[in-house]
């Protein structure tokens, strides 16, 4: 897909949601995000294999206020409230969730459900958001930015 296909695509609110992402297709999108004036955040979850150990990672890689509580209510919070990083939309590329997914697939299902209520919600006010992992997890479409 175009730079300009995949900016369309980044902007359209109905179209956003959770994806397997490939690693190699990561910097496409950190540019069409750049393009559209989406907030792009990175987050690696390398060494993390609970999810008290994401929801920790989380919090600091996305700059979460200081009130997070270390949940998943107050994940959904903070990803539906972010107001310390404005933006047209957002993007979140979350890498290295192999350890969460061999050590606790029920976890990462959980945390997915979060995405997709928070993707929602922003997608109701017309705002997009994109989260994408770098894993192959059940129930992931597969985001590829290259045929």
């Amino acid at each position: 897909m175009s730079h300009d296909e995949l900016l369309a695509t980044l902007e359209d609110a109905d179209a956003s949601g959770v994806f397997h992402l490939p690693l190699r297709d990561a910097e496409a999108i950190r540019r069409a995000a750049a393009s559209a004036g989406l907030a792009c955040f990175d987050v690696s979850l390398e060494d993390c294999s609970s999810l008290d150990e994401v929801l920790g990672r989380l919090g600091h890689d996305l700059d979460f206020p200081d009130w997070y509580g270390h949940n998943l209510d107050a994940l959904k919070d903070c990803l539906t409230d972010f107001s310390w990083a404005e933006a047209a939309g957002y993007v979140l590329i979350i890498v290295h969730a192999e350890g969460l997914l061999a050590h606790d697939p029920a976890a990462l299902a959980v945390l997915t459900e979060v995405f997709v209520e928070a993707i929602a919600e922003w997608r109701s006010q017309g705002y997009p958001m994109w989260i994408f992992l770098d894993v192959p997890a059940a129930g992931l479409a597969i985001f590829a930015t290259t045929a």
